[in-house]
């Protein structure tokens, strides 16, 4: 008796779980699921405790606090330049992927199609199908990871309702820059095509290089979702704690869905994540010096094995090729990693529709303290 016919019948268990249960079994160093190991801001810490016994402990507003809304509107003012009426355009969500998910179901429709950009987070696709909509993969580049703007066109067709776009981007590091900016305000001109930018690693940007926010560019940001949270930049991914910056009226109809979704955000954090904007904007600030050298001591340490790292702009995911190693395809290469020498990656081909044949990549998370990272090329050095 067949009473459930999947809505999803492509998705499984996501990968990111798949490894982590497989590095617990084998008490592997886990360089896959993309948490740190190290501490969350002490201030940030404390003052959610004292917000949970200041009594703050009951919903708050649909929306999120307004003193978060005002903290992240004036964020938004400082480093991109762009005036939010934090009533009206920020929502506060459980998380990026609840916003990814709020946003796609409230615009889209059934047989529209949403252009995603391969290899893409995980969480995008299932969003789009159960809106009863179609991916449309464009990929990147194989090596760097560049957009090829004009595969982007040419994907385009009336059925066309939104684009999604990742920076720095996720799996790769790879970053949109300002013509890269300019070319997608061009091809996005004149249509009513839906922008959604995944910016969750915003503030973990290297070199020098300035983040091209959607938020930078009225013309762009006057038709996108821009998505951000709080677990990236605080070290509290557990926390679940990201919000949505959009037009008034996309903002109407995202809160239509989202208010039906989780209703509103672990208060606690809300409040806490507010002051620490306000007290302290230098963490955010400095988050990329914070990781540079993370990154670049991983990089070093690899270059005693014989994994090949390649470059990262942005993010805390160090992609290696592995192909002086093995000739095994990655979700096998991943395993045999973990099992035999210890050390737990993520293979890149569930982020893709079509992986690149011959492609022999893993991707690693470098924000981890110097002894996990140490302890993890110990034993890639072995391989």
């Amino acid at each position: 008796m067949h009473l459930i016919q999947s809505k999803l019948p492509k998705v499984g268990t996501t990968i990111f779980t798949v490894m982590s249960q497989l590095a617990t079994e084998h008490k592997a160093v886990n360089l896959g699921q993309g948490f740190p190991d190290f501490a969350t801001p002490a201030p940030l810490v404390e003052a959610m405790a004292q917000a949970a016994r200041d009594g703050k402990n009951q919903y708050s507003p649909m929306t999120g606090l307004p003193a978060l809304r005002q903290a992240i509107a004036a964020k938004t003012q400082k480093i991109y330049a762009r005036t939010l009426d934090s009533d009206a355009q920020i929502t506060v969500t459980s998380g990026g992927s609840e916003a990814i998910f709020d946003a796609v179901l409230a615009v889209v429709r059934a047989g529209e199609e949403v252009i995603v950009l391969d290899p893409c987070y995980d969480c995008y696709e299932p969003a789009i199908e159960l809106a009863g909509a179609r991916a449309v993969h464009v990929p990147l580049d194989a090596h760097d990871f560049h957009v090829d703007w004009q595969r982007v066109r040419d994907a385009i067709t009336p059925r066309t309702r939104m684009l999604m776009i990742n920076s720095p981007h996720n799996p790769s590091g790879a970053m949109l820059s300002a013509q890269d900016m300019a070319t997608l305000a061009d091809i996005l001109r004149g249509t009513d095509i839906v922008l959604l930018s995944d910016e969750v690693y915003e503030h973990i940007v290297y070199d020098g290089v300035r983040h091209e926010s959607v938020l930078r560019y009225p013309e762009l940001a006057e038709r996108a979702f821009v998505i951000s949270s709080f677990g990236k930049t605080y070290h509290c991914t557990g926390w679940k704690v990201g919000y949505a910056v959009a037009s008034r009226a996309l903002s109407g109809e995202f809160r239509k869905v989202h208010q039906y979704n989780t209703f509103c955000t672990f208060t606690p954090a809300q409040a806490a994540l507010a002051q620490m904007l306000e007290q302290h904007p230098e963490h955010h600030e400095q988050l990329g010096a914070f990781y540079q050298p993370k990154r670049d001591h991983f990089r070093e340490l690899l270059a005693h094995t014989k994994f090949v790292p390649t470059p990262v702009p942005g993010g805390y995911f160090q992609l290696v090729d592995y192909s002086a190693i093995s000739d095994l395809p990655d979700r096998e290469f991943a395993r045999w990693l973990t099992i035999e020498h210890g050390v737990t990656g993520i293979p890149l081909s569930p982020f893709y529709e079509s992986p690149p044949i011959g492609q022999r990549l893993l991707r690693f998370c470098f924000a981890k303290n110097e002894a996990t990272l140490e302890a993890a090329v110990t034993r890639l050095a072995k391989s």
